[in-house]
């Protein structure tokens, strides 16, 4: 006798999603590509094909590919599967300081916006550098995308808020644990948050929430706090393939992106944050 085994399938958001809605942080992985010596994880493939059946059943449109820590310096699997959806992708790509200005002008016409500051375990760029990074891009429209332990925000909020570019803060912070809004790390985001140069992805609230999916309501009051500033520079994403997760923990992305119906209820802002923030700092057509 043969069992077979059913799953339910995923759904779809119950948001509605607007025109050119964006997921500003996804990732490829594809073994064909080396490992940078300094990675520690090594998530099996997760493919183009894969994706595409995540955009069908959402409704996101645009994307954004950066580099995984796993990769290192080589940015070619990002690179390679941005191309496969033309001017809908564009990508956050890690180089080292000694990159020249040519290389950045040939990273650019591949779809790359943005240069990758991962200040966590794997990551390959030093403090220092980033001001020297920031420099050379200042008054273009590349941008750092910077990512650390929230709590230590009060540590380099000065630093960043320094920086002659424009900025994008990952993950609400990605605090290691959560945190209140009063808590002097998160009040340190809420400051950089509301200058004109810095935006926040509303994304990754599995790196922070002890109370788990798909509400994360340790970390929605974090997340109401940044819409109730200012919607104008908030992002969205997903963090897929999310290989830091586990079978219990792995979230649907129609349930993260319903988070929005929680933690930006009105239609402007679901818009700003979906279609109109990203369109804006990655340079998409109408």
């Amino acid at each position: 006798m043969t069992t077979t085994t059913t799953t339910t399938p995923l759904r779809r958001p119950r948001l509605a999603l607007p025109p050119g809605a964006c997921d500003t942080h996804m990732h490829f992985y594809d073994s064909a590509y080396p490992a940078s010596d300094r990675a520690w994880l090594f998530p099996p493939d997760f493919t183009v094909a894969q994706y595409r059946k995540v955009q069908a059943r959402t409704g996101l449109q645009r994307l954004v590919l950066v580099q995984p820590v796993t990769y290192g310096f080589d940015n070619r699997c990002i690179l390679d599967k941005a191309a496969e959806f033309g001017d809908a992708a564009r990508a956050v790509v890690t180089v080292p300081v000694s990159t020249s200005d040519a290389e950045l002008a040939a990273l650019w016409r591949r779809g790359a916006r943005g240069l990758r500051f991962h200040q966590m375990r794997g990551g390959m760029m030093d403090w220092a550098e980033l001001p020297v990074m920031a420099e050379r891009i200042r008054g273009s429209g590349w941008h750092v995308q910077l990512q650390l332990d929230g709590l230590e925000l009060p540590r380099y909020e000065s630093l960043i808020a320094s920086l002659p570019c424009t900025v994008v803060i990952d993950h609400i912070g990605r605090y290691s644990e959560p945190v209140p809004v009063a808590h002097a790390a998160f009040q340190a985001l809420l400051r950089l948050a509301a200058r004109e140069n810095i935006y926040v992805k509303l994304s990754g609230a599995y790196h922070i929430s002890r109370t788990g999916g798909p509400a994360y309501a340790d970390v929605a009051p974090l997340a109401r706090a940044l819409v109730a500033q200012s919607s104008e520079r908030l992002l969205w994403a997903s963090d897929w393939p999310h290989p830091t997760e586990t079978a219990e923990t792995m979230p649907d992305e129609a349930d993260l992106l319903d988070l929005l119906l929680d933690w930006a209820p009105e239609r402007q802002a679901q818009c700003a944050i979906l279609s109109d923030n990203p369109a804006r700092l990655y340079g998409f057509g109408g």
